[in-house]
């Protein structure tokens, strides 16, 4: 009996043991009692009745990630392209993401192409490769919205890649080249419009610089023809007052003014001088004996 009973113990402690479970952080796990929804255990230590509990999904808490394949849509001007989403969510409630839908993540991600078939479906090719974070809201808050009866939160959607036909990108190819291509022009005649204004300014400042030296050479030049009439006039005024301190009279300036005539009529020529005081020649005669009886 007592072998019995240690045995029944034994038993019951392994039960007891292997019915207990430590949950974690970052999971969940929804128990069912006799097939039923019993509940939901969070962190901390639990213990579930033998045979009559189960654990019936375990649940992770944290973010997720999926990366769904390429699909196939069509924009509104007839355009076929394959993009690929990126769908970053969470599941906040176990309990609905358990029961709520038979395999949330391809439910999920059917969803997620629908949603992205309609949206580009109403934008043209060129919308569609240029407004990414308007597909990227429309697209979050409509899976949002749908999945919450799922226990899911969906926190982010992201367009990956967008992937126009052959054809398209050849057709934008060129014309980025041909856009490459004008600006390149556009610069280059820039550059030559630049370098023909520096130049014109150069030839301007040039010419400015020139008149400039010339206006400066003229006025030196002229400074310097003053200076000399200046200092002419000068010597010419101090030769007049030497003579008027040596007391020179007017008999000896009519003496030189003489010998100044003779030397002109020393040339080869014949010449006839009359002097401007013609009516004085005999005082320049008389003058002359006064000075010889000196």
């Amino acid at each position: 009996m007592i072998y019995v009973l240690i045995a029944v113990i034994v038993i019951a402690m392994i039960l007891i043991i292997a019915n207990i479970r430590i949950v974690s952080q970052s999971d969940a796990y929804v128990i069912e009692r006799l097939g039923g929804y019993h509940t939901t255990w969070n962190v901390g230590l639990h213990v579930k009745l033998p045979l009559l509990d189960r654990i019936a999904k375990k649940v992770s808490l944290k973010e997720k990630v999926f990366d769904f394949p390429p699909q196939p849509v069509i924009t509104k001007d007839n355009v076929t392209m394959m993009i690929d989403t990126v769908v970053y969510f969470q599941i906040t409630d176990p309990k609905l993401y358990t029961y709520g839908v038979e395999k949330p993540i391809n439910a999920l991600e059917n969803l997620s192409a629908t949603t992205l078939r309609n949206i580009i479906g109403e934008l043209e090719l060129d919308e569609s490769l240029t407004s990414r974070d308007v597909i990227n809201t429309k697209m979050r808050s409509i899976l949002d919205e749908a999945t919450d009866p799922w226990g899911i939160k969906v926190n982010r959607v992201e367009v990956k890649n967008i992937e126009p036909p052959q054809a398209i990108r050849e057709a934008m190819e060129k014309q980025m080249k041909a856009e490459r291509e004008r600006r390149e022009q556009i610069l280059i005649a820039e550059g030559h419009k630049q370098s023909a204004i520096l130049e014109a300014e150069g030839q301007k400042q040039a010419m400015i610089l020139a008149a400039e030296a010339e206006k400066e050479a003229a006025v030196q030049k002229a400074m310097g023809e003053a200076q000399a009439i200046l200092e002419v006039q000068k010597a010419t005024a101090d030769g007049l007052k030497m003579l008027k301190e040596v007391e020179m009279d007017e008999a000896v300036l009519k003496f030189r003014s003489l010998e100044t005539m003779e030397k002109a009529a020393n040339g080869q020529a014949t010449k006839i001088i009359v002097p401007a005081d013609f009516q004085n020649l005999a005082g320049v005669v008389s003058a002359l004996s006064e000075i010889a009886k000196k």
